[in-house]
């Protein structure tokens, strides 16, 4: 049975659902045991599992993962929780030189089933150090599986499809979708296979790949361009490594013009890699160029709401370039 919740219900549904069913799985992180966690993803945990399995740790993510990995190796399954993306660096070393290359520097010898919930995005008025989306840091990485939902259904089967798979995930989970993204989510046990994408609109004219919060206002966009009579298919990559190829390949290939969408900053971003597989598995069936809309190449997002506006990508940025590649 489904009922309509919310993005941030459907990941806490999901980590009391998999607490219950497995005695391996644990949580670790900043303020995730006696206060529920700063969004409350994590609410309630504490006083049903107890200290032991809801642990609050020091603001040391380093530790935090470095934990982690340990437990991993010996059987456990351990959720870590990174409080905001802009503080995943100190835990770099431990994901990238260790998560990654523990099952191919054993031959095999060592799993390393750790899931690294990681809040992001901006929209907020979080300012430098709250509002980093970063995902293309870590899908450089061969080892690390990458996702970011945009849905209450994906959020609840990924981080179930997460927790269970033998490899390390890093699950982005943007803060905009927390408490605005909703829909049905079954009450039972299910997983969203990690790697296919999803087609949430389906479209004849053009293709939008893009993923997380973008997703949404990718989707809005292309309701005003069906007022314009164009119409537009979104691609909600939401798997960003592996990318699922077959299925980018053949949105592109159906609708012969391709806009790419993410929130993060433009050079050597994951769009810059959608592009590269568009142009060299799909140009003959191209109609017009590839389109990037993205955040700027600027440090950070900024604090100040202006400025924030001018940094983020909206409906209106995207309809621009909706309108401009349907010339062609």
């Amino acid at each position: 049975m489904a009922r309509s919740l919310n993005f941030i219900d459907a990941l806490n549904e999901a980590l009391h659902q998999e607490m219950e069913r497995d005695e391996r799985v644990f949580l670790l992180g900043e303020d995730i045991g006696v206060s529920g966690g700063v969004f409350k993803a994590t609410a309630g945990l504490y006083d049903k599992f107890g200290e032991e399995r809801v642990m609050d740790t020091p603001l040391a993510e380093g530790i935090i993962i470095a934990a982690a990995i340990g437990s991993a190796m010996v059987g456990l399954r351990p959720i870590a929780e990174i409080q905001f993306t802009d503080f995943v660096t100190p835990a770099m070393d431990q994901i990238i030189q260790q998560a990654a290359k523990i099952r191919y520097r054993s031959a095999g010898g060592f799993d390393c089933p750790i899931t690294v919930r990681i809040c992001c995005g901006g929209g907020v008025s979080g300012g430098l150090y709250h509002s980093q989306e970063n995902a293309a840091w870590f899908v450089h990485e061969p080892g690390l599986k990458v996702v970011m939902p945009s849905t209450a259904y994906d959020a609840k089967g990924m981080m179930l499809a997460a927790i269970r798979d033998p490899n390390p995930v890093i699950f982005f989970e943007h803060k905009k979708l927390y408490r605005t993204a909703k829909g049905d989510v079954p009450e039972g046990d299910y997983v969203v296979p990690i790697g296919p994408v999803a087609v949430r609109r389906e479209g004849k004219d053009m293709t939008v790949l893009t993923y997380g919060f973008m997703t949404q206002v990718a989707l809005d966009a292309a309701e005003e361009m069906a007022k314009q009579g164009v119409d537009v298919e979104v691609v909600d990559v939401r798997t960003l490594n592996p990318l699922d190829k077959d299925g980018i390949l053949a949105s592109v290939r159906k609708t012969s013009k391709c806009l790419i969408v993410h929130e993060d900053k433009r050079t050597m971003g994951i769009g810059a890699e959608l592009a590269a597989i568009v142009a060299e598995e799909a140009f003959e069936d191209l109609d017009g160029p590839i389109v990037r809309i993205t955040g700027p190449d600027i440090p950070a997002i900024p604090f100040s709401p202006p400025l924030e506006k001018f940094f983020l990508v909206n409906k209106e940025k995207i309809v621009a370039a909706m309108e401009s590649l349907a010339k062609y």
